[in-house]
């Protein structure tokens, strides 16, 4: 617990840090042109092939019926762009977690390293491209599942708990997997997968549902029009700073689970020092709180 609540900390104050936020602007950027992009030519045929289905559904029209005996008749105005936004909606989260993946987390990993592990060794144990296949895999696989509970969701509680859990083993699946890409074996990757599963997975679910937040700010752009072009960039920015901040938080937690694992190893290596791990865990966390030469404070 004492981990996690650490690594949480930090990467809440790296993520004011000027390059973090410098950084989140260059996926924003991509993000925002292809959204905007593909507003621009299928908007407009995704609206009609919507209204189309509606129009043609007994229930939904059964629905319609009794929405204008009720008074609220103009909701049918506002269902088609919801419908179309909160099913592009999955995609644009997807796309930011592997935009941020590739493009943010190797370089917010090198800044822990560099100002909270600079003598920790790099192994390499993740290749850039076995990183890509990691990542697509585990994408397909959470795609998949996502699908599959589709049918779920209509039970109140579950809606509330399968996205997010989805979206937070994908997270856990990527992100850890990047965050020690660079520094551990593929050995020590297993075994660091292996001993803190549970807590990756719920960094994963946490970040998950500060992911939903700006779903509300993305799907606000189909009730008003004027503001679309300003809301949809804002909601794409808050998705990438959500994964940012998540990346920081699996990187802090991972270099220092990895500099725990290796202290862990010298020392059954020693013949002379053989400490208890709960004691080595906490002296690699204490050293990893050392400030390193030439840094200007221990975060």
């Amino acid at each position: 617990m004492s981990l996690f609540l650490d690594s949480f900390w930090r990467a809440v104050v790296y993520c004011m840090r000027p390059r973090v936020i410098a950084l989140s602007f260059f996926p924003l950027l991509l993000m925002v042109a292809l959204a905007l992009g593909l507003g621009y030519f299928y908007w407009d045929a995704a609206m009609d092939f919507v209204r189309q289905g509606l129009e043609s559904s007994i229930f939904v029209n059964t629905v319609w019926s009794w929405l204008q005996g009720m008074g609220l008749g103009s909701l049918k105005l506002v269902l088609a762009p919801l419908i179309v936004i909160f099913a592009v909606t999955p995609l644009i989260v997807v796309l930011s977690l592997l935009t941020v993946a590739l493009l943010m987390t190797p370089a917010l990993t090198l800044l822990v390293a560099e100002r909270r592990f600079p003598q920790l060794e790099r192994k390499r144990g993740g290749s850039f491209f076995f990183s890509i296949l990691w990542s697509l895999g585990s994408t397909l696989l959470a795609l998949i599942a996502l699908v599959i509970s589709i049918p779920l969701w209509l039970v109140p509680p579950l809606i509330l708990m399968l996205p997010p859990l989805i979206w937070g083993w994908l997270s856990y699946r990527v992100m850890a997997f990047d965050a020690l890409a660079e520094h551990a074996s593929a050995e020590e990757r297993k075994e660091i997968f292996r001993r803190h599963r549970g807590w990756l997975l719920g960094i994963g679910v946490l970040t998950g549902y500060l992911g939903a937040a700006p779903s509300l700010i993305w799907a606000s752009g189909a009730l008003l029009a004027a503001a679309f072009v300003i809301l949809v960039p804002l909601a794409i920015w808050i998705y990438t700073l959500v994964f940012a901040f998540s990346s920081l938080w699996f990187a802090h937690y991972c270099l220092a689970a990895l500099q725990v694992l290796r202290i862990e190893k010298a020392t059954d290596a020693s013949p002379v020092v053989n400490a208890p791990p709960v004691l080595l865990a906490s002296e690699a966390l204490r050293l990893a709180n050392v400030k390193s030469p030439g840094s200007n404070d221990v975060f």
